[in-house]
């Protein structure tokens, strides 16, 4: 398993070593000794499955306040996705700093994205299947959220020209406040 530095603290990429031959392959998604090892200590108590149909959907960015705060690990189990985490951690010198990557079934990579992190995705293929594990339960009285286009953050979502305006997304997600408009308990 290789772990690598995304430029933001505790923010990391990780590639998971893939063994295949002509049957096919197999790999561990997630190990907590392997992660250990690498110096990630995270308790997970919660899978998380979702399904797009249509390539340009967009979900997110999505957080869990407080005490309810959420570390994961997401990956691409169908498809390909643009995947976003944003530092909402207000002490850090990436605070409101965003990292993209290209999650894929082929490439098998996944995103380690600690608490304090607003998250999202935008399917690059139909039929994506997205998969994360979180270090906390859900909490429906804690979820936050802002708008995928906040010009604050200024998220590229590797779309051409005006393609964000086309984006499937849901009204909850649509609707969602921009930065200038959340409460400080938003922030971490």
């Amino acid at each position: 398993m290789n772990k690598i530095e995304t430029g933001i603290d505790g923010l990391f990429v990780i590639e998971p070593k893939v063994f295949g031959d002509r049957r096919g392959w197999f790999m561990e998604s997630w190990s907590k000794r392997k992660f250990e090892e690498i110096g990630i200590d995270c308790e997970f108590v919660q899978d998380n499955h979702s399904f797009s149909e249509k390539k340009g959907t967009l979900r997110g960015l999505h957080f869990q306040k407080g005490e309810f705060s959420q570390a994961k690990l997401v990956r691409v189990l169908r498809g390909t996705a643009y995947d976003v985490a944003v530092d909402l951690r207000k002490d850090s010198p990436t605070f409101l700093k965003w990292f993209g990557i290209e999650l894929s079934e082929e490439n098998k990579k996944e995103l380690f994205i600690p608490r304090g992190f607003a998250h999202g995705f935008l399917t690059l293929t139909d039929d994506v299947e997205f998969a994360y594990k979180a270090d906390n339960y859900y909490n429906k009285e804690s979820e936050g959220a802002i708008r995928y286009d906040d010009e604050r953050i200024g998220i590229d979502w590797k779309l051409p020209g005006n393609e964000i305006k086309k984006v499937i997304v849901s009204d909850k997600d649509e609707t969602a406040p921009r930065l200038s408009e959340l409460s400080e308990d938003c922030f971490f």
